[in-house]
């Protein structure tokens, strides 16, 4: 008989230096790790401190999308955004549709393809597009059921299959070996509460190799359902925590349930789990109402009369409702804020005839993350500034981070290149 595995750990005090902001001399700040192992599996456990030592900001460099001026500035319902080796930043803009190209500098290239079915153009994109090393850009077309494939220039190259109808805003993830990895619904025959995911698996020429099954972690969030006439919809209760998850572009799936600071990064040569001590968030008691009361109202306009039917709005928020992976392996976990009163309020939907509108928008929670290493060392928090989107998915290199940004003065939607300014 083997003899039992008994865990190990390790408590660490590192001191490690961290460069001030501005990039002056280098500061120590002492951080507190736990670590302990069980056969092949890893547990890194922040106790307190970071590498960073102070909180980052997240400072615009470059903009893109103005309120007035020439159509390829202006900008209408961004659904993905990538960005090539060089600097290069391609969005599809759903509104038009369009799927543009910018220099490194913000300034304006080239459309690639365009609305239809033919070689080269599309219907209907979605979350998809990446980049791969040789500049071919890769766009997910599920209105055609297929990839389209266009070379740096613009010119079309080639379609690859792909499930068609599933429309979804899941991102298209690349490896850091340019294979592809795409998201597909793996059973059809089930009511969506009870759907199950994969990724199917391309090689850099099209190849399809193989589908790996998302982790399953035995948790399923609380939910509200309606049903009638045969149809049904489900709404997560709200501040309930979720099971995240996303994919590695060093090839693995990662993924957490937020009811506790803890996520698993499914290794092949191993699972690391990272933890972190973190104090919990409330649920200010106006921002639960409100939030309960919009789920109710979404719920009414499918299923007249509908009344409340899962847990109550908890009194904390979980951990973190989402994780993202970086393209150097970093892992980008947005945490749960307090909720912030405004006065300018979100615009409500507009009823349908004889019912009441939409409660509205009250309260915003500031967009915030803290940054792994793919090792679980914790290098610290990370603040966004207002307006600042998570849909589509950022892109992330290093310091820099594209993303899609509201811009709080104009209410016009932007693609804004930040640095983390220390």
């Amino acid at each position: 008989m083997p003899a039992p595995h008994h865990p190990r750990r390790v408590l660490a005090l590192l001191l490690l230096a961290t460069a001030c902001g501005g990039g002056g001399d280098a500061a120590p700040d002492r951080v507190s790790v736990q670590v302990d192992t069980l056969g092949d599996t890893i547990v890194v456990r922040t106790l307190a401190g970071s590498a960073w030592g102070d909180t980052g900001r997240l400072v615009p460099e470059l903009t893109i999308g103005v309120a007035d001026g020439p159509e390829e500035y202006l900008l209408g319902r961004i659904r993905s955004l990538a960005v090539s080796p060089q600097g290069e930043i391609y969005l599809m803009d759903a509104q038009v549709p369009a799927l543009r190209k910018y220099a490194a500098d913000g300034s304006y290239l080239r459309t690639l393809g365009r609305e239809g079915s033919g070689p080269g153009e599309y219907r209907q994109p979605d979350g998809g597009l990446a980049v791969l090393s040789d500049g071919r850009v890769v766009l997910r077309d599920p209105g055609n059921a297929r990839f389209a494939i266009y070379a740096a220039d613009g010119s079309y190259l080639e379609q690859w299959p792909v499930t068609a109808g599933f429309n979804t805003g899941r991102k298209l993830y690349r490896s850091d070996q340019d294979h592809v990895y795409t998201m597909v619904l793996l059973e059809t025959d089930l009511p969506p509460w009870q759907w199950t995911y994969g990724m199917s698996h391309y090689a850099p020429d099209g190849t399809i190799l193989d589908t790996l099954v998302v982790p399953k972690l035995g948790y399923e969030p609380p939910t509200v359902r309606g049903q009638r006439d045969g149809n049904s919809s489900t709404q997560y209760v709200p501040f309930t925590p979720t099971a995240p998850w996303a994919f590695s572009p060093l090839g693995y799936a990662v993924s957490g349930i937020g009811d506790r600071y803890r996520f698993t990064l499914f290794r092949p040569e191993g699972p690391l789990v990272i933890e972190k001590a973190a104090d919990p968030v409330a649920v200010l008691p106006e921002e639960g109402a409100e939030r309960r009361a919009q789920v109710t109202w979404d719920m009414e306009q499918n299923f007249p009369g509908w009344r409340w039917n899962g847990d109550p709005v908890p009194d904390t928020k979980p951990a973190f409702t989402d994780l993202m992976p970086a393209e150097d392996g970093r892992i980008w976990v947005r945490v749960s804020t307090r909720g912030e009163r405004v006065d300018e309020v979100a615009s409500a939907l507009p009823p349908r005839e004889g019912s009441t509108p939409r409660p509205e928008s009250h309260f915003l929670e500031p967009v915030a993350f803290d940054v792994f290493e793919p090792d679980g060392r914790y290098l610290g928090h990370v603040v966004a500034p207002e307006g600042f989107q998570t849909g589509p998915t950022p892109v992330i290199r290093g310091d820099t981070v594209w993303a899609v940004t509201i811009d709080p003065e104009l209410g016009i939607p932007q693609v804004v290149r930040y640095r983390i300014a220390r």
